[in-house]
């Protein structure tokens, strides 16, 4: 139990705020069916990444370095290192907005913080050990609930609507991008090839005396539990705003959305909101960065130091900041190219998973290598829709 725990907190990073708040905020409950579906995507997908790296002591990333010549190899490395980028764009500019939100620091200011700080959450996993980096990391999690699910309380969402989301429907073509949006935040890329490397490092210690079947019924409950957590929390988010923000002007932006949540939940509320923002862009990042370097180990099986690595992800957040981009239409945009580098991750998990002289005795039923071939289609197409909406409207 644990490493799923790790892996979610990506599933509730500042791109996942911003997108499910103007889903909610635009659309109402229309596109509730949307993050219960991905929710549902996630589960399968995250167990099947959990389970890659416990059954072959081997990540993701490993396989595909050990399998793709080399052009191949760095090809797929700079589309994974893309969708790292647009992942970090997206954590450390919500962590800067919070920072802006809270202390009113300048957002390159609150950005160089977030960075710093996601550096010392990553020197304790490397100093006091895995074990230790989940209980952090379940901390900013408990942290983050709290933050995002207080507006349900203070103004509940009607039964009846929000049952009505659960119907799939569209309202045109921006519904259709914040839909796309929604899905790659939260069955994001990078956290497919970090959770296989989690368990490889993590169970074998743990597995003595332990039968394979044991370790991953375990591994489906630390899943289950987890995604459970992130997905509730999505909901929240586009519940809240659908209830509370729903028509109100200036919902397009996180700034926007804290100042209506300040005049329409009170301020108690928008201060949670805005903590929850922070805890959020400060564990995502650290998750995000350690996916990064997961892959770079993976592929091309260099290792490159922290400082180095932090500080070259980082600069592209600081041009956007930099050149006066609207920060919250940014984190929804970087949730798109996330949802365009899915397939990517998931295809190859899919085969490799269903393969019996990979997976041996363990080797996906029929139904789940079924199931995982429904998610990729569903996304490619989502995906499609969304690009010929874009360039022919």
């Amino acid at each position: 139990m644990g490493p799923a725990f790790i892996a979610a907190v990506a599933y509730v990073d500042p791109g996942n705020v911003a997108t499910n708040v103007s889903a909610g905020s635009k659309f109402g409950y229309t596109l509730v069916w949307v993050v219960v579906m991905a929710n549902a995507m996630a589960v399968l997908v995250q167990y099947l990444s959990a389970k890659l790296g416990m059954v072959t002591g081997m990540s993701l990333a490993g396989h595909m370095g050990q399998r793709l010549p080399r052009r191949r190899r760095i090809a797929f490395w700079l589309q994974a290192e893309a969708i790292a980028v647009a992942t970090d764009l997206a954590e450390v500019v919500g962590g800067a907005i919070a920072l802006n939100l809270l202390f009113d620091l300048p957002l390159m200011v609150g950005a160089v913080i977030t960075a710093a700080v996601a550096m010392v959450i990553l020197r304790i996993g490397d100093v006091r050990g895995q074990h230790a980096l989940e209980r952090v990391i379940i901390g900013f999690l408990m942290l983050i609930a709290v933050g995002f699910m207080a507006g349900l309380f203070i103004d509940p969402p009607p039964a009846g609507p929000l049952a009505g989301g659960l119907v799939p429907s569209f309202e045109g073509a921006e519904s259709v991008l914040l839909a796309s949006g929604i899905i790659g935040a939260t069955v994001m890329p990078h956290v497919i090839y970090l959770h296989s490397s989690l368990t490889t490092s993590r169970l074998g210690s743990r597995g003595e005396g332990r039968s394979m079947r044991e370790l991953l019924a375990a591994t489906r409950t630390d899943v289950a539990l987890a995604l459970i957590l992130a997905g509730v929390l999505n909901l929240s988010l586009l519940v809240v705003a659908a209830t509370s923000l729903d028509g109100l002007p200036g919902t397009d932006t996180l700034e926007g959305v804290h100042a209506v949540v300040t005049s329409e939940l009170g301020a108690g509320v928008a201060l949670l909101f805005a903590v929850a923002l922070l805890g959020s862009g400060l564990a995502s990042t650290s998750v995000g960065s350690a996916a990064g370097a997961e892959v770079m180990q993976g592929l091309l099986g260099v290792r490159m130091p922290v400082l180095l690595r932090r500080v070259i992800t980082l600069i592209p957040a600081l041009v956007v900041l930099g050149l006066g981009a609207e920060p919250s239409r940014a984190l929804v945009v970087s949730q798109v190219v996330l949802s365009i580098g899915i397939p990517f991750a998931l295809v190859p998990l899919m085969v490799l998973t269903s393969r019996r002289d990979v997976m041996g005795e363990h080797v996906n039923a029929r139904g789940t290598t079924v199931a995982a071939g429904v998610v990729a289609t569903i996304v490619i197409a989502l995906n499609l829709s969304l690009l010929w909406l874009t360039f022919v409207g």
